[in-house]
């Protein structure tokens, strides 16, 4: 344990932290204890979904939705019609992994796998494998923050923390722990990046939370409770696929679920 400094050399720190706080980009205000909005969404269509999809990903890119399905002998990756949820393409994983969430970085996409220990890169054009690269940990939730170029790939792993990654070989580039008025959240699922914030399910639950990940503060909450109506609900499995379409407009579904919403999230601004 690093000793404590004594008298003066205390107070000149503390006057050198006061003035460095000061410089560069002021840090994103964490709301206050209780203070993190609630919105339920608004459902503008219903749309078909695979029943038989457990969807771990879900991206809109260029008019296609591509979706990312998992379980050990049936994970694919997917290319939809956004409208129809016809299956254009799908490709299978090798029949022992567990696929996980994906997103598009350029021409490419990355798959992650369970606990399989790799990130799958896929064509984009084909769905073809081109590559696998390691990952450390579990793999959950990925998206792309920022440009292909000078953006980072965030991932989830189940835990309360964020991890950054480079977009190109998914090198490691640190990571930050996320809270809820001030207490860890946990169970972070599949993710999708819009703008500088990060959305991520909130594994067993129909929740959805919006994620500063400059400082791993969650600033909105969304309620999707009742969105699958509970006859339908019988069989299907939880909230777990969101995509960003404009605006304030997304796709929301979930592992097994029959339907794909979307729905306009009425959060205050980022």
């Amino acid at each position: 344990m690093p000793t404590r400094a004594r008298g003066r050399p205390v107070v000149l720190l503390l006057l050198l932290v006061v003035a460095l706080s000061g410089c560069g980009a002021a840090a994103s205000p964490a709301p206050a204890p209780g203070a993190v909005p609630v919105v339920r969404p608004e459902v503008l269509a219903e749309l078909p979904h695979d029943p038989a999809a457990f969807s771990q990903g879900l991206e809109l890119h260029d008019g296609i939705l591509y979706e990312g399905t998992g379980r050990v002998g049936e994970s694919e990756i997917r290319a939809l019609d956004p409208v129809t949820g016809a299956v254009r393409a799908a490709s299978p994983l090798p029949p022992s992994y567990f696929g996980e969430g994906i997103t598009v970085v350029g021409d490419r996409i990355w798959q992650l796998t369970w606990q399989d220990g790799v990130a799958i890169e896929w064509d984009r054009a084909t769905l073809r494998p081109r590559r696998e690269v390691p990952v450390d940990g579990e793999g959950w939730g990925i998206c792309l923050s920022g440009d292909p170029g000078t953006g980072r790939i965030v991932r989830s792993d189940g835990t309360d923390r964020l991890h950054f990654h480079e977009p190109g070989d998914l090198a490691p580039t640190g990571s930050v722990a996320v809270t809820l008025d001030g207490a860890q959240q946990g169970e972070l699922n599949e993710l999708e990046c819009v703008g500088d914030r990060v959305w991520a399910n909130v594994w067993q639950t129909d929740r959805i939370v919006r994620i500063d990940p400059a400082t791993g503060v969650v600033d909105a909450v969304v309620d999707a409770s009742g969105l699958l109506d509970p006859a339908r609900r019988s069989g299907a499995d939880v909230l777990n696929g969101i995509a960003h379409v404009a605006g304030d407009e997304y796709l929301l579904t979930g592992k097994l679920w029959p339907a794909t919403y979307r729905v306009r999230l009425a959060v205050p601004p980022a």
